[in-house]
């Protein structure tokens, strides 16, 4: 397996720490550009887990990577910018957890096992 992917999994954890910060600067229900700033990250952080291998998401079937994909084709086409606010937030709140520790344990896996 090429290790091309781990680049892509450096970035959604990067991604998920951008939104971290985004977060602690205040309530993106509340500020319209927090809330486009976590948009904008949501939709790169989602292109970025379509790039990783299959074989290795399988190991994860909590993680519905299926619709985390789907998710980031409803923020790039979603013209009319009526995405629920709300549901962003569950999303970073609920979602976006259990998939920075599943990622991260994607990177430790392959770091331990031999060449």
């Amino acid at each position: 397996m090429s290790k091309s992917w781990h680049a892509y999994a450096r970035h959604i954890l990067d991604v998920a720490a951008k939104i971290a910060r985004i977060q602690a600067r205040g309530d993106l229900t509340n500020d319209e550009v927090l809330y486009d700033a976590t948009l904008r990250n949501l939709q790169t952080l989602s292109e970025a887990t379509q790039l990783l291998p299959e074989e290795l998401k399988a190991h994860f079937p909590a993680i519905p990577w299926r619709e985390i994909s789907g998710f980031r084709n409803i923020l790039v086409h979603n013209y009319l910018g009526d995405i629920d606010v709300l549901t962003i937030q569950a999303v970073v709140n609920q979602h976006l957890p259990p998939l920075v520790a599943s990622v991260k344990s994607m990177l430790a896996a392959d770091e331990s096992s031999p060449t």
